[in-house]
């Protein structure tokens, strides 16, 4: 949606919450591992996105589920409540040290959800790989009454925030004159 080209590398890495890590630090810890373990393997001067997201309610993080009758669990343990969702991002490029790391968080108020819908979209598999067991954008977000905050934070790529760090980083999509290439 804001003009850069990339290529998408999902990194092998444990997930595991830390026993008294808050959400807000596990995504950014996360986001950071992800985008550490491909700036590992891509070539020096390579810039490396890294995000994680998590739902929250009631201090209970909400990750990917595992199978369909989790994410149908997970999606009527929502429904009808309003939860938070907390995107983190970290920007390295590779064969440097400094990274850049952030958060931002979104409200998500939940339409009521029957056990036969929740069913029924867990069995698409649309849910499998979102955190909190539904994607905004796609039939999933049928379930969403309201979002306050950014969209793009729920969808899990916090682009208001991003594109602000790459511009101040000299990040330009293409056609956009950069000063190093994405």
């Amino acid at each position: 949606m804001a003009g850069y080209e990339f290529e998408v590398d999902s990194p092998d890495i444990d997930e595991t919450q830390l026993p008294g890590e808050s959400p807000e630090d596990f995504v950014v810890r996360m986001a950071a591992e992800k985008a550490a373990a491909v700036a590992a393997r891509a070539d020096t001067g390579t810039c490396v996105l890294g995000f994680d997201t998590a739902v929250v309610l009631h201090d209970r993080v909400y990750g990917k589920p595992d199978d369909a009758n989790q994410a149908a669990d997970m999606l009527l343990s929502l429904a009808g409540k309003t939860h938070t969702v907390i995107t983190g991002y970290c920007l390295l490029v590779a064969g440097e040290a400094d990274e850049e790391r952030g958060i931002d968080a979104a409200r998500v108020t939940m339409r009521p959800v029957s056990q036969r819908q929740a069913e029924e979209y867990a069995a698409t598999g649309e849910p499998l790989d979102k955190a909190g067991a539904y994607a905004l954008q796609g039939r999933g977000g049928g379930f969403v009454a309201a979002v306050e905050g950014h969209r793009s934070t729920v969808i899990g790529l916090p682009l208001e925030h991003v594109v602000d760090l790459l511009t101040r980083r000299g990040i330009m999509p293409r056609g956009g004159e950069p000063t190093r290439e994405v």
